[in-house]
């Protein structure tokens, strides 16, 4: 049931057995993570809100017919839907949404409903369910647009590049707003390009790790989006994980903060080619094609606020989760070298 490479470090102090959490997208790439985690260390109770629009089955399915789990199949762009999910809850981890920068370029409407509309409906009902003590969402690095600094750093931020990255800004605005006159407790952790097992490499939209991970299995060469020096701060899921746990039980913490999720290091393209073939004993060379609309160049957190606020610490480093990654993919997909 459990990755035995994942989470075998507890990330929290308190008994979870006291409480209940409803983990939005929970069917998703970083939910069902957070979902495992949650079920691993005995939570009281785990509600899974998704309509497997963007998660799939297979990532909750183990958990099916645990007695400290549900799942709900519903939508968060419809307002009653969100208020039932969270009937006894303690803490929300809000992590359901349309991600990447390419699909809201292609469709804004339909990204604009669900990370907007969705988020502001998971607000509100929240805020008519007094029982709920804090809710901590998925924030995102495309807020900082195009700013050049480096290290990206919380109140240094551009003009968005994208639709998605306008998204997930007026989630930061919206929960703010909600702290203030409402006296919401939310904390928002943007993801710094998150990566690790039960990320699917088949999604038309799917992000660079799982596609150079299915390309190396398969013995064929990737395909660059530009010249390869395109950097980023790559995350490891377990490092996210721990960022959820903490924020969503961590005492004292201000009622809105937003903060960088990530590992404070900074991998090219090219980087992480030589590093897969090192870990697959290849010796494949990538095709290179032209530069994606939206993206930027450079990307690299600064974590100190996380760090002072949380204790958040990234134990996994960039090339340890590339290994944890491949082999997750490698026997998912029963590909062998």
């Amino acid at each position: 049931m459990f990755n035995q490479k994942l989470y075998n470090t507890k990330y929290h102090c308190d008994d979870l057995s006291r409480f209940k959490f409803l983990v939005t997208g929970g069917a998703g790439f970083i939910g069902s993570n957070i979902v495992e985690y949650l079920i691993k260390f005995n939570a009281g109770h785990v509600r899974v809100l998704d309509n497997l629009s963007n998660g799939y089955f297979e990532n909750i399915k183990d958990f099916m017919d645990l007695p400290n789990f549900e799942f709900i199949v519903g939508d968060i762009r419809d307002y009653n839907t969100c208020k039932k999910a969270l009937e006894g809850i303690d803490f929300v981890s809000h992590q359901a949404a349309l991600g990447s920068v390419p699909r809201s370029i292609d469709d804004p409407i339909t990204s604009n409903d669900v990370n907007v509309g969705g988020f502001l409906n998971m607000l509100h009902a929240v805020k008519e369910s007094p029982h709920v003590k804090r809710m901590v969402y998925a924030a995102s690095s495309s807020t900082y647009g195009d700013s050049p600094s480096l290290p990206k750093i919380e109140g240094n931020e551009g003009n968005p590049l994208s639709p998605y990255a306008v998204s997930k800004l007026v989630n930061e605005l919206y929960a703010d707003v909600f702290s203030k006159v409402y006296g919401l407790h939310t904390i928002g952790l943007r993801y710094f390009n998150v990566f690790g097992p039960k990320q699917n490499p088949n999604n038309p939209y799917a992000a660079v790790i799982p596609i150079f991970c299915k390309a190396f299995l398969e013995k064929t060469a990737p395909t660059v989006n530009g010249d390869g020096l395109t950097s980023r701060d790559f995350t490891f899921v377990e490092n996210a994980v721990q960022a959820n746990i903490k924020a969503l039980l961590f005492d004292g913490l201000e009622k809105h903060e937003v903060m960088n999720m990530a590992c404070g290091d900074q991998v090219s393209l090219n980087e992480m080619i030589e590093i897969l073939n090192k870990i697959s004993s290849q010796s494949i060379i990538a095709n290179y094609g032209p530069e994606r609309k939206g993206d930027v160049k450079h990307s690299k957190a600064s974590i100190d606020k996380i760090r002072t606020t949380i204790n958040y610490e990234p134990l996994f480093k960039f090339e340890k989760g590339l290994e944890i990654a491949f082999d997750w993919y490698k026997s998912k997909y029963q590909l062998n070298l």
